[in-house]
């Protein structure tokens, strides 16, 4: 990284933090994820699938809109890796994948909501 100059010395940690500041790409990275979430209908379907396991039929049904929008915003949340899938017969299955990004959105969407989810199904 290079060497920044602050123009003011305040007496604060800034120096040691703007020398030890992530690249772009973990800005990029966070931004793009908070860009996800920032969407309501994807909070609601990640609020859903912190909880449950499900099929698009019904959760189109518990988000009041139609099965391809859904579609839609489950292909970008698993494309962004915060859902995983799995096939059963003709019916696929979503639910929070099981990584550290998909649990901090859990976390985050848990505070928001002031939920405790004791009980994953």
């Amino acid at each position: 990284m290079k060497e920044i100059h602050l123009p003011h010395d305040h007496g604060n940690k800034t120096s040691a933090f703007i020398q030890n500041m992530p690249c772009q790409d973990v800005f990029d990275k966070t931004a793009e994820t908070f860009a996800l979430i920032s969407d309501p209908t994807r909070v609601k379907i990640l609020w859903l699938l912190c909880h449950t396991e499900d099929c698009v039929a019904n959760i189109a049904a518990a988000v009041e809109m139609s099965s391809p929008a859904v579609s839609h915003h489950l292909r970008v949340l698993k494309q962004a890796g915060l859902l995983t899938y799995r096939k059963c017969g003709k019916e696929v299955y979503y639910t929070l994948a099981d990584t550290d990004e998909a649990r901090l959105v859990h976390h985050i969407v848990d505070i928001i909501f002031d939920l405790n989810c004791k009980e994953r199904y």
